[in-house]
């Protein structure tokens, strides 16, 4: 059978981990682990014993950062 995704529609985008973040980001991982701790950056969801970001959620708080 076919795929339940619209024809447009893109992939999920996979989760990012926080070296992932932290490059695009521009700052060291420690500066992001940091941010968490402080509840500054961007929002992170532990998976088991990994944190993970999602991309939209990374976006949202650049723009945020931006507006500030």
């Amino acid at each position: 059978m076919g795929s339940n995704r619209k024809p447009s529609q893109a992939p999920p985008r996979p989760k990012a981990t926080p070296e992932d973040v932290a490059e695009h980001l521009g700052v060291g991982v420690e500066t992001l682990y940091k941010w968490r701790y402080e509840k500054k950056g961007p929002t992170g969801v532990r998976v088991g014993k990994y944190l993970r970001y999602d991309w939209a959620d990374v976006e949202a708080w650049w723009e945020e950062q931006k507006a500030a």
